[in-house]
């Protein structure tokens, strides 16, 4: 999935960012007012500038759905996926063919004529180019932003550039933009303006990176200037400098309150990537806003948020992520006879990533002339229905210390696809005060839910107060009576053996009367010193001693030796940092994020690469997991003492998991 000569040679020009420029290009005006609200109150064009960026504002944390949409010119065709300009061209393939059969020859019925307008072999003319309702036509921005608000999503917007070059605004510097071809309309003013009516953060994605590094790599050198801009033929210098020249104009002219960019960002040079980010920061200062950056590659978690596409972590993941899945699996826009993930599916994959630490992002696929197709918006109207009625564990939460348990496994990377789960299947999340303890069953499991994560060897419950499922109204509750513990889970008898309400998911509130209970050992972890035991070896964790900072940590046998001795010393939010008995440095993964990578130890620097969490690993061991790479603690299945200590991303082998023994 996933986007020209006259680049604007005096960055100047729009690094002015005026309201005046944006007035000079028609775009939508705003008001700028004092200064961001978290994070440095100026950026430069470097990393240790924009590294100082929150990646994930709270607004961004507590939204938790998004919704966006491949509509562009690449809907017309209506076959294959989004990157028919692309496969076209590509002599023998499937859309090769159809294009021959439907169009005529690229050579002479080339990808622009979907611009500017031609007709096709049965003489139908053939041109993107929605119309408003307003004016006789299908395309209805408001109804659409009034879907996306009954949907739940509480962020969303439009591809405003695909790999495909042609920008979705009035642009100054892109002649083929659907203001000056096309509709001849300002389609992203047009979206902002009813999304934001509606009370929604604003985003837009741009995939332009790939525009010019090889989508287009089976047209033929074009003969005139402007048809080598849009098929990407300008050259290196001019690209880079065409790509940061869209990205300040859709800044300036709609202030984003999230760009999302598409993979390839490390062919953008280096310099562009970092002006990018710095103006958008600064931008985002004048405006009092906190704003996200997104990205596959090319930037980091220090001051941006990864993207998963079509997928997710299989645990935990720390910090704050995001993935964008699609409706359909076979194609990001609409086609023919376009298919779709089941509405089961799509809201067990958002719960679960959720519990995980994310954000979700669903695509959507509109016809060209902007018709909303009823099976999008049936599964879109039920997304929504369930979050209506049972938004409370999910909007404004934070993952817990685990993300759920059953015997359904999703995530595990990109492309691991939205599945639907069982209700064995428990998700957890948890309030912002940690005082109340979500635990959502993928379905009904009967006259007995039975969570075994909350087993007596795991957590100690005094402090419960109330066990309440959530009502099929929002805000009405059903109060259970008291649940029973034992080594087996917790065991809440629900109103009846049927379901009392239909429901993809079934929601049960825990509230304690203080801090929710941490889980593993009976509840508490030891405060004083300590052996981190691993469960398959039984090798301990082992500083080696006096040793210079950035030292492996390694695996011993347990003797005695201070060496070996480890206290753990919270830090709020579930964290944890890791101090040695003989040294004083703390476990440390160094910002590693490859499995495999040595874990480290230093002075304490209060980074988040020196940050811990425990989640539950059954049987009383935890998953150690680092905050800065989501990686965990991982004995690598080496028995012999001495061998270094590994991270790698939390699994189910006791390699991955640890005792925390009070000494």
């Amino acid at each position: 999935m996933s986007s020209s000569p006259h680049p604007i040679s005096r960055r100047s020009l729009l690094a002015a960012g005026s309201a005046g420029t944006a007035a000079a290009f028609g775009l939508l005006r705003f008001a700028p007012s004092a200064s961001a609200t978290v994070g440095p109150q100026s950026y430069t064009a470097a990393w240790p500038s924009v590294d100082q960026h929150p990646p994930a504002p709270e607004w961004f944390q507590d939204a938790k759905f998004g919704i966006y949409y491949h509509w562009g010119v690449f809907s017309v065709p209506a076959f294959g996926n989004e990157w028919y300009p692309r496969n076209m061209y590509n002599s023998g393939s499937a859309e090769n063919q159809h294009h021959i059969a439907t169009y005529g020859d690229p050579s002479v019925w080339p990808y622009h004529n979907f611009i500017l307008g031609a007709n096709d072999k049965s003489g139908h003319f053939t041109k993107f180019a929605p119309k408003l309702t307003s004016a006789g036509g299908s395309w209805d921005p408001n109804a659409w932003a009034q879907l996306f608000k009954n949907a739940g999503a509480r962020f969303a917007g439009p591809v405003a550039e695909h790999h495909d070059g042609y920008s979705m605004w009035n642009s100054q510097v892109n002649e083929w933009n659907s203001v000056k071809t096309g509709p001849n309309l300002d389609l992203v003013n047009l979206h902002a303006q009813a999304i934001r009516a509606q009370g929604l953060k604003f985003m837009t994605s741009l995939h332009h990176a790939y525009h010019f590094q090889g989508y287009y790599q089976y047209v033929p050198q074009q003969s005139t200037a402007t048809l080598q801009k849009l098929y990407g033929q300008t050259g290196t210098t001019a690209e880079n400098q065409l790509w940061y020249n869209k990205l300040v104009e859709v800044i300036n002219g709609y202030q984003p309150d999230l760009i999302w960019q598409d993979f390839d960002l490390n062919g953008v040079q280096e310099s562009e990537r970092l002006a990018f980010l710095s103006y958008y920061y600064n931008k985002a200062v004048s405006w009092n806003k906190d704003v996200v950056a997104t990205y596959k590659d090319g930037f980091d978690t220090s001051g941006e948020v990864f993207d998963f596409e079509r997928g997710g972590p299989g645990g935990l993941l720390t910090p704050y992520w995001l993935t964008d899945d699609s409706i359909s699996s076979s194609s990001w826009c609409y086609t023919v006879g376009i298919g779709y993930y089941t509405g089961q599916a799509l809201l067990h994959a958002l719960i679960d990533r959720v519990a995980k630490g994310g954000n979700m992002l669903l695509n959507i696929a509109p016809m060209a002339d902007g018709t909303i197709p009823s099976g999008q918006q049936s599964l879109l109207l039920g997304m929504g229905d369930w979050l209506g009625r049972f938004g409370e564990a999910i909007y404004a939460t934070r993952a817990w210390t685990s993300y759920g348990e059953g015997p359904t496994a999703m995530g595990g990377g990109s492309f691991s696809g939205p599945k639907a789960g069982t209700p064995q299947d428990v998700r957890f999340t948890r309030s912002k005060d940690n005082t109340v303890l979500y635990a959502t069953a993928l379905g009904w499991q009967g006259s007995t839910m039975t969570v075994t994560t909350l087993n007596s060897n795991q957590i100690n419950l005094s402090t419960l107060v109330s066990a309440q499922l959530l009502n099929n109204a929002a805000g009405t509750y059903v109060n259970l009576p008291s649940p029973v513990q034992d080594s087996g889970g917790l065991h809440f008898s629900m109103p009846s053996s049927n379901a009392p309400f239909s429901a993809l998911a079934y929601t049960v509130k825990l509230t304690f009367s203080g801090q929710i209970p941490t889980l593993g050992g009976g509840g508490s972890v030891p405060t004083g010193w300590s052996k981190i035991v691993n469960g398959a070896t039984g090798l301990v964790l082992d500083s080696g001693g006096s040793v210079a900072s950035g030292s492996n940590l390694k695996q011993w046998n347990y003797d005695g030796s201070t060496n070996l001795q480890w206290q753990l010393v919270p830090l709020g939010g579930g964290y944890y940092r890791i101090v040695n008995n003989t040294n004083g440095m703390v476990a440390d993964s160094w910002g590693n994020t490859a499995n495999g990578a040595p874990a480290r130890q230093s002075a304490w620097n209060g980074g988040n690469n020196q940050q811990w969490s425990l989640t539950s690993a059954g049987s009383g061991r935890y998953h150690i997991v680092n905050r800065g790479t989501g990686t965990a603690l991982d004995g690598s299945g080496s028995t012999t003492a001495g061998s270094t200590a590994v991270l790698w991303s939390p699994n189910s082998s006791p390699n991955n998991a640890w005792s925390i023994v009070a000494i």
